[in-house]
């Protein structure tokens, strides 16, 4: 009979153990997710800011994705490939690589803020086409094109 009970306890920490692995894989998913969803939020109210010459607006959503930037490594925790994500293990494999563009994309924002504050049209263009290039060149290397569920 203890053995019964111990058997039966020791599954079910298995299985909570398993339970709660998955929650917090989704939630690191759903938190990275909402990050890069509030990048493309900022590059898309720049690209509108730029056409109406809004200069506050472009440095001030500039400013959010520097900062933004600033937090994508992290929101990649080693091993966070399952569950709805479009990770790929390259991340890790070529951390780095990685890294750098990510820095590439802080910098390209925060000249881009300060184009804005200087009201450098030609400045700001050459920086939003550096942002457009920089996020691609990354989603080339590191996100898959379908989510892995």
């Amino acid at each position: 009979m203890v053995r019964k009970i111990l058997v039966g306890a020791l599954f079910g920490f298995l299985a909570v153990g398993v339970g709660t692995q998955a929650f917090a894989q989704a939630d690191v998913n759903e938190k990275r997710q909402q990050l890069m969803k509030g990048q493309g939020a900022a590059v898309k109210a720049i690209k509108g800011a730029i056409e109406s010459k809004d200069y506050v607006t472009i440095e001030t959503k500039a400013k959010d994705l520097m900062g933004s930037s600033d937090r994508i490594v992290g929101s990649f925790p080693k091993g966070s490939t399952t569950g709805k994500t479009r990770a790929t293990e390259a991340i890790w494999d070529k951390s780095e690589e990685f890294a750098k563009h990510a820095k590439a994309l802080g910098a390209a924002a925060g000249e881009l803020a300060d184009a804005a504050k200087a009201k450098n049209d030609d400045a700001i263009a050459a920086k939003m086409k550096s942002i457009g290039a920089t996020c691609d060149t990354c989603h080339k290397v590191f996100r898959a094109a379908k989510y892995s569920e």
